[in-house]
């Protein structure tokens, strides 16, 4: 029998896996800078919060979601997406109260699932970077959590993105909206998709989300959320653009955009890519607000904004781009050791440079010099400390910067002393 791991999951190997610690180091220091703290919250949850926040009409629930009965006959669910478990956790641990900063902002890495056809950057197991804002119903607040997520791509190097914003408005519009909907499609309901039939009186606004080809072009001449805008909503719209454009920053409006998820009210966004290849997978970062969600859950009423991204699909988009990511996983020294009476010795010396604060490896597998050496490049040494049978009855040991190819033999002493000034003084030309 050959062992393998579930379909629609990826092992994450060294080598690759720098890429994703890159990815989420970067997220966590501009997040940190917008003032944002990580939470963390399990990755199973009870099935009535996600069915509640999400809606049961969406594809999320009824198609996707990994929900089982535990032993003790409760119904539970992998977490398919992360704001519902973070609003859940914003609820349950009274995050609203006085002694809490206003507005309440958390960021979230971690692994969601859903049940769904495995492909290029979707998964069954995939990795989410997300945040969440939770208290403020100003539109700046809308606009200053775009900017954060147009401002991670730019650190990352990713510059073939555009924003495209959307108003799902309020609980007015959203009645308005859909009865013209459904006004505008039931006549051709016959010849929509199947899934749009079922969706149209349970959820119309999903049909204009629809990939399907029959769906398109009736979608393209529906009529626009835009136009059904009550006063508040038109309102608040209208100051996210402005203050869009006051901060200069490039947008699109889309007025058949729809989010999946049944939460959302006003402002929607996603950040799609240009890079040649992207193709259905060109949304690399979708979000908006959600007025009414916590208050859904029991909660007191609280405006809410935040977004999510995949980090699948970030990676996807640098190789389509080609950005190099910095290397990681350099070393800043690399023991050589040949002969088995030095064994003991170069594990004190390799102990020594760790203890000075410094990255070290050394070979445990008595090979030859040029198979060390080669693992030394391989690793990125910046020096390569050589200790034969010979330096060690000298009590010597020979050192290489890597980058100047200069080379100098130093007592043993000095590596367990000082070895910082060593490392100072090999390294100041490069």
């Amino acid at each position: 029998m050959s062992y393998q791991r579930p379909k629609g999951t990826n092992d994450i190997l060294p080598g690759e896996v720098e890429k994703w610690q890159f990815v989420e180091e970067t997220a966590r220091l501009l997040f940190k800078d917008y003032q944002y703290n990580e939470i963390r919250t399990p990755m199973f949850e009870h099935y009535e919060v996600i069915a509640r926040s999400v809606g049961d009409t969406t594809d999320i629930v009824s198609k996707e979601m990994y929900d089982f009965y535990d032993k003790g006959e409760r119904h539970v669910t992998l977490r398919p997406e992360g704001t519902a478990p973070i609003a859940r956790s914003y609820i349950e641990n009274k995050l609203f109260g006085p002694e809490y900063s206003k507005p309440y902002k958390v960021y979230y890495v971690g692994p969601m699932f859903r049940y769904e056809r495995p492909q290029k950057g979707r998964m069954r197991q995939f990795h989410q970077i997300g945040v969440e804002a939770f208290g403020s119903n100003n539109p700046a607040t809308d606009v200053e959590t775009m900017v954060m997520a147009l401002e991670f791509f730019k650190q990352l190097g990713i510059d073939q993105i555009r924003l495209v914003i959307n108003s799902l408005g309020d609980k007015a519009t959203r009645a308005a909206y859909r009865q013209a909907l459904i006004d505008y499609l039931e006549p051709h309901q016959a010849e929509l998709s199947e899934d749009s039939q079922r969706r149209l009186h349970e959820n119309p606004l999903r049909v204009l989300d629809s990939k399907d080809k029959r769906d398109k072009k009736f979608v393209a001449d529906a009529p626009s959320i835009l136009d059904y805008l009550s006063e508040t909503s038109k309102s608040h719209f209208e100051e996210v653009t402005n203050m869009l454009d006051a901060l200069e920053i490039p947008y699109e409006i889309d007025s058949n955009m729809v989010r999946g998820l049944d939460y959302y009210t006003d402002t929607i966004f996603e950040i799609m890519s240009d890079a040649k290849g992207m193709g259905a997978q060109a949304t690399i970062c979708a979000g908006g607000r959600y007025d009414h969600l916590v208050e859904e859950l029991e909660g007191p009423a609280t405006p809410s904004f935040g977004f999510a991204m995949g980090i699948e699909r970030i990676l996807l988009v640098l190789e389509a781009e080609e950005v190099v990511l910095p290397t990681l996983n350099q070393v800043d020294a690399y023991i050589v050791n040949l002969g088995a009476t030095t064994n003991i010795e170069a594990l004190k010396v390799v102990q020594a440079i760790r203890n000075a604060g410094f990255s070290a490896d050394r070979d445990v597998m008595d090979r030859k010099a040029k198979a060390q050496f080669k693992s030394a490049d391989k690793a990125g040494a910046t020096l390569v400390l050589t200790l034969g049978e010979d330096e060690l009855a000298e009590g010597m040991i020979n050192v290489k910067a890597m980058e100047t190819r200069e080379e100098k033999r130093v007592p043993l002493t000095d590596i367990y002393q000082s070895f910082e000034t060593i490392y100072d003084e090999m390294t100041k030309g490069e």
